[in-house]
């Protein structure tokens, strides 16, 4: 298409031969364009070109990044080599339109500040990404591709249009995956893209291992860091999470243009080494990472060695909660209908054997406590398969009760997979003083769910090495778990 001022009077000559009757004037010769030389335009011609377009869409479609009728121009890439030819890059525009999809452009032209300028510079917008917020306001047409997508959110946001905001957010949810998610979580906190973080962090949870050994995972700041640290449903031994830490921290350190030192790391990840979950480690994974990485000062790695190994444990500032990254409401099933006391201890086992009907994820149980107050308990909790006497599951911890009859949550270090119709074995072992119990126990314990599905328990004495617990009384109450 000719340039505005630039229509060729050859063209409209050869209109005027085509059609018959008398010859048309010659037109007046074309003036300069007041916006000077523009970009290289679609070769159409200019003469009744609205009898070509069936529709307002294509007629506007027809004016994007055309001089035609345009009233205002935008210089982006001044100073940045911009456009491919090395110089800033002058896109032409239509005030009416730009004010009518946008109330950012609306009070840029109409406001009480307007401006009345013919060219308007944008030194932090990118071309391609106003190119397409612009073919989107006259258009409707959404053209984003994974090379200029975040830059068309970045701009969709500045200028308030949501509806192509939402495009992108929708392109880059459909392009998610485990070895980008962490990259995309830092854009979209960024941009305060709350529902893209979410689907990042869904991803994340559930592929982990794959997400922290992208590229991607040691490019996050150290708030997009600790977000996913709080997080409870990793999917992940918490060693080979603490070794990726160590790797964020050594590019952080580079980032900051610091020797790669124990002290600095230590220093670049601040708050996020008090996330990560030692107690869950064994002590074998422990004493092969964490204990020799020189981050760890000597009286945490002691302190810590001592959780592993001794009773009473010592107390450590790193949360033992359990990291489960199963999806769903968590369950609980509680086997007694009343609670008594006095239930002691004196170093041997409760146990109680049980079935389910469907495969499920033990978590862990709910004990009951002391009938002397506030008190702190060590427990080890076991699941064994009774057939193969197999141990699938197992926690040296303890809990802190407060004197009441509640059950208070012991939880494994990792979700126990259980099978329909195998027979298991729940064991605690605590130590500490005398506590309630439960009594007028049920053999069987249905769970239904909101889907109505049934989560049938089939309990069953344990013989052997028991401290007294049974069908009918005892320990053990609940079982938390997952369908």
């Amino acid at each position: 298409m000719a340039s505005l001022g630039q229509a060729g009077a050859g063209d409209q000559a050869a209109e005027a031969e085509a059609e018959p009757g008398p010859a048309a004037a010659p037109p007046p010769p074309p003036s300069p364009s007041p916006l000077g030389p523009l970009m290289p335009l679609q070769r159409e011609p200019l003469y009744n070109w609205q009898a070509t377009k069936a529709s307002l869409k294509e007629r506007f479609a027809f004016l994007f990044n055309s001089e035609l009728l345009s009233d205002v121009r935008f210089v982006l890439g001044k100073g940045r080599g911009g456009a491919a030819a090395g110089g800033p890059q002058r896109i032409p525009a239509h005030r009416f339109v730009l004010a009518a999809g946008s109330a950012v452009f609306d009070a840029m032209f109409n406001g009480g500040m307007a401006t009345t300028s013919a060219e308007i510079e944008l030194p932090d917008v990118e071309p391609a990404a106003f190119l397409a917020l612009l073919r989107f306001l006259y258009s409707d047409e959404v053209q984003i591709g994974p090379e200029t997508v975040m830059t068309t959110l970045y701009t969709a946001k500045k200028y308030a249009v949501p509806a192509l905001e939402a495009h992108c957010v929708d392109f880059l949810t459909k392009h998610l995956r485990a070895d980008n998610a962490f990259m995309l979580l830092t854009q979209a906190r960024l941009f305060d893209e709350p529902q893209l973080a979410s689907l990042c962090l869904d991803t994340i949870d559930k592929s982990t291992m794959d997400a922290i050994s992208a590229e991607g995972f040691t490019d996050i700041d150290i708030d997009t860091l600790c977000a996913v640290l709080e997080r409870d449903t990793l999917s992940i031994r918490e060693s080979r999470l603490f070794g990726a830490v160590v790797r964020w921290a050594e590019a952080e350190c580079q980032r900051q243009q610091l020797p790669v030192t124990f002290a600095n790391k230590q220093k670049v990840l601040g708050k996020a080494l008090s996330l990560i979950r030692f107690p869950l480690m064994t002590i074998e994974e422990f004493a092969a990472g964490p204990a020799q990485s020189g981050i760890l000062s000597d009286r945490e790695v002691v302190n810590l060695f001592l959780h592993f190994t001794v009773n009473p444990k010592p107390r450590v500032e790193y949360t033992d909660r359990p990291r489960c990254c199963l999806r769903g409401k968590e369950c609980c099933i509680n086997r007694f209908q009343q609670v008594e006391s006095r239930w002691g201890y004196s170093g041997t086992s409760d146990r109680i054997r049980f079935t389910v009907n469907r495969r499920i994820s033990i978590v862990g149980f709910g004990l009951y406590g002391s009938i002397h107050g506030p008190t702190d308990y060590q427990v080890n909790i076991q699941i064994i398969e009774y057939e193969k006497k197999q141990t699938l599951g197992q926690n040296d911890t303890g809990f802190s009760c407060d004197g009441t009859a509640n059950t208070f949550r012991v939880m494994f270090k990792e979700p126990i997979e259980i099978l329909p119709n195998v027979c298991y074995t729940a064991c605690a072992t605590l130590k500490g003083p005398d506590s309630h119990y439960g009594t007028k126990g049920l053999k069987k314990v249905v769970h239904e769910s909101a889907t109505a599905s049934k989560t049938v328990f089939l309990f069953f004495s344990s013989p052997g090495n028991n401290n007294g617990t049974s069908i009918e009384d005892g320990q053990i109450p609940e079982i938390i778990f997952y369908t």
